[in-house]
């Protein structure tokens, strides 16, 4: 059988989910032709400026359009600006023959079957035999989208559902129709994983597939419990957002992102669609949800939902909430429950949920309701949706960003308890589930030789979940394969001679125990193993150094203690640097300060796509003092090209550093000079990573890995270079862009960044600049300014400017 690859996509429709699905593609190197149809009318400014219809211009002026708003939205949709190079543009009229050049058809036009059939109708007499057409569709059922058409049409068509925003959010549903290929499908959900970085899921074809199904159903149920528990939307937002390890919208601010008119349109759909469902009543809309509908409050898009937000007199604003007896807008009220305090000090999410409920007050029977709720609906969806219960519970994690999904909690509650707290409710579990209990079963999921097994229901047994041969799940190997373990770390054997190093502290902050962890790893790595990675599967890499440590430091004025723990961490880096064997950092999401230094030091970065990397000290008062700004200083001078202006690529790598650019994805890194071009790579499914960045490590063992020697050839610019940064910093500060305190801030790590005031251009060792690096972080933080920076920090997670 011939090898299907995807070099060219056409994309049908450029409207927000089109547009954000073509940038997508672009993302990962694919030639997007994105069509949509031609203007009826000519705009004022058009007929202006004299165009006809037929200008090529008019001609393809939505589809411009619409895509020039979707680059510029936020978050941004593409990995790096020029990625939207490789999409051109088009319409339905001139373009159409184009499609029949490329690999895939999607189809992501306007929700109304008579339309995709027109559309799709259109494309069969372009399209060529053997090609993938599919469609984005959120809710009509495919077995209708294809009738009528060609046997070949029909065998290579399906459902492909992203989730928007289609960058971040990793669900990747596949629906097929009734003549559709296994081989497509099959096809589709290797290419989702590898190539898309999602979470692929073949789902049935029934109203809403899985995600939207149970989505919506746990909203739709939210909003029914709300006015029978008489809670206010803030009180429901603290119990269903981060506490539960759902996203910071939690409920009521994710719905008003999304767009009211939105979740009412699948709900109603699949009012009318699932008529047999057992909670058919909950998709019915409750009263407030019919007036918000008439009076349009539908979210963001209209100014105001849930949440309004005004602007007051003196210019600043304010966020109203909307109090649901009685539809008026109120200042937001602070939601605090006594069994939420009780989890304060549980970091793992999963471990919250048998705290929550059990719960005395509001939010524990809040909890028991909603839960059960929950609990009774997805195990009555199998086998209607899906024939397994991993892939519901995929679903909900990648669709709509929960760290657990139904049967993971129900397992972390205990499924027996989960069977009470239904009975309470007067809700019964599927029969299947009682059935799993009595087989011997007594979870949905276990875990054997690092692999993740799910409850079978047709065969009654536990089953590995395929697919799982390219990942490595830390969470499943960790009890087996642990080498070292403190307060801080754990050091795991990945196998074939490669250890990794996680970091298990707060926000992965990087303490005296981290240290103390990375170097023990190397030791051991450098006594019996082959190489070493530096990788964990948290939501963030490393938020940077313990500045929390250094506060109480400075505060006591313990400056010998201060020195001797950057000395530390400097001395960490430079073993990352200078070890016997190869070092491979793999971060991903949150890689700031300290975590950034690290990734910087390594032999090798493999890079999430989503990983925000950056040198953020300026923030709290210091310089990059973990050889961040040493190493900024050694890249600029191997960038020197012969007849460079020398001191504008040391501007540039100083200007990094001091406006603390953060890198909104891996791709803006190289940018940055952050990651390097030739040396590290991204990955695009955060999922492969650790077993990409093992790969590697292996690989460059066995190529024959020496020990690099340090470096004493940088070349440094002295008096030169520090000139300029000052009399540059003096302007910044006269023209009030910097305080005073900044520029204090600025002009020590101009004097680092350029080697201190010598005569003229010299050769330095690395050790020369770490050790200006150091005395600069020091001087700062005896400065009362940088004090209040780094409390301030602490306090609110916000920066100071002083």
């Amino acid at each position: 059988m011939s090898k299907r690859r995807i070099n060219k996509i056409a994309i049908i429709g450029s409207g927000i989910m089109g547009s954000g699905i073509a940038c997508h593609f672009a993302n990962i190197g694919v030639d997007v032709l994105l069509l949509d149809i031609v203007p009826r009318e000519l705009t004022p400014k058009e007929e202006a400026m004299s165009l006809t219809l037929e200008d090529k211009v008019v001609r393809n002026r939505l589809v411009n359009d619409a895509l020039i708003a979707s680059i510029k939205s936020k978050p941004a949709p593409l990995y790096h600006p020029s990625f939207k190079n490789r999409i051109t543009t088009g319409n339905l009229e001139d373009d159409i023959a184009k499609v029949a050049d490329v690999d895939w058809i999607m189809e992501v036009v306007v929700e109304r079957l008579d339309i995709k059939q027109q559309v799709f109708e259109k494309l069969e007499k372009y399209r060529t035999p053997g090609t993938l057409i599919t469609s984005n569709t959120s809710g009509i059922p495919i077995k209708f989208m294809s009738e009528g058409r060609s046997e070949d049409f029909q065998k290579h068509f399906c459902g492909t559902h992203f989730f928007n925003p289609a960058r971040y959010l990793k669900l990747f549903e596949i629906i097929p129709g009734p003549k559709t290929d296994p081989a497509v499908l099959d096809f589709l959900n290797e290419y989702g994983e590898k190539f898309l970085g999602k979470t692929s899921v073949v789902a049935k074809d029934t109203p809403a597939f899985i995600g939207n199904r149970i989505g919506i159903f746990s909203i739709m149920s939210l909003f029914h419990t709300v006015k029978d528990m008489d809670l206010t939307i803030e009180e429901v937002d603290k119990l269903t957002g981060p506490v539960i390890g759902r996203p910071k919208s939690a409920t009521f601010r994710t719905v008003d992102v999304v767009g009211l008119d939105t979740l009412v349109h699948v709900a109603n759909g699949i009012a009318e669609n699932c008529p047999k469902d057992e909670r058919h009543e909950l998709f019915q809309l409750p009263d407030f949800i019919n007036i918000m509908m008439d009076n349009k409050w539908l979210g963001s898009k209209t100014g105001q939902g849930f949440y309004k937000k005004v602007r007051k007199e003196d210019g600043s604003s304010d966020i109203l909430s909307l109090d649901l007896s009685t539809l008026e807008y109120r200042e937001k009220k602070r939601a605090k429950f006594a069994t939420l305090e009780l989890t304060k000090t549980i970091d793992k999410v999963v471990d919250r949920f048998k705290v929550l409920v059990k719960g005395k007050d509001k939010a524990g029977e809040f909890y028991r309701k909603s839960f059960a709720s929950l609990f009774a609906y997805v195990s009555n969806r199998i086998p209607e949706i899906s024939d397994n219960l991993y892939k519901i519970d995929d679903a909900m994690k990648a669709g709509f960003g929960w760290e657990h999904g139904p049967f993971q909690i129900w397992d972390a509650i205990g499924v027996e308890a989960g069977i009470d707290m239904m009975k309470a409710e007067g809700l019964e579990p599927n029969a299947w589930v009682t059935e799993m209990l009595a087989s011997g079963s007594s979870s949905f999921y276990t875990v054997k030789d690092g692999a993740t097994y799910a409850y079978d229901i047709p065969s009654k047994s536990q089953q590995k979940i395929p697919g799982q041969d390219s990942f490595i799940i830390l969470d499943n190997i960790r009890k087996t394969s642990e080498v070292y373990k403190n307060s801080g770390v754990v050091v795991e054997d990945l196998g074939d001679g490669i250890l990794n190093v996680e970091f298990q502290s707060k926000m992965n902050t990087i303490g005296g125990d981290v240290l103390a962890g990375l170097n023990k790893a190397i030791d051991i790595a450098e006594k019996d193993h082959a190489g070493l990675v530096v990788g964990n599967q948290a939501a963030n890499f490393s938020v940077g150094a313990n500045i929390g440590m250094i506060f109480m430091m400075a505060a006591e004025q313990e400056y010998d203690e201060l020195n001797m723990a950057i000395k530390y961490f400097q001395d960490t880096m430079m073993r990352m640097r200078y070890s016997s064997i190869p070092t491979v950092a793999a971060p991903h999401g949150m890689t700031l300060g300290g975590g950034c230094e690290l990734s910087m030091h390594s032999d090798k970065v493999v890079a999430a796509a989503e990983t925000y990397i950056g040198l953020v000290e300026f923030g709290v008062g210091v310089i990059p003092g973990g050889g961040g700004s040493k190493e900024m200083a050694l890249r600029a001078q191997d960038t020197f090209k012969k007849g460079d202006v020398e001191l504008n690529t040391l501007q540039e790598y100083f200007l990094t550093i001091g406006m603390a650019k953060v890198a909104t994805s891996a791709y803006e890194a190289f940018d940055l000079g952050i990651l390097q071009k030739g040396k590290d790579i991204v990955v695009v499914n955060k999922d492969r990573q650790i077993a990409t960045a093992k790969a590697y490590a292996k690989l460059i063992a066995d190529a024959g890995y020496t020990q690099p020697v340090k470096r004493k050839d940088i070349k440094v610019l002295g008096k030169q270079a520090l000139g300029m940064f000052l009399v540059g910093t003096d302007a910044m500060n006269a023209s009030n862009y910097i305080s005073e305190h900044d520029q204090k801030i600025a002009n020590k790590l101009a004097y680092v960044m350029a080697g201190g005031d010598l005569s003229e251009p010299t050769f330095v060792s690395e050790q020369y600049l770490l050790d200006l690096e150091r005395e600069a972080f020091l001087s700062l933080c005896t400065e009362r300014k940088t004090l209040e920076r780094i409390q301030h920090m602490l306090k609110t997670g916000k920066p100071l400017r002083n």
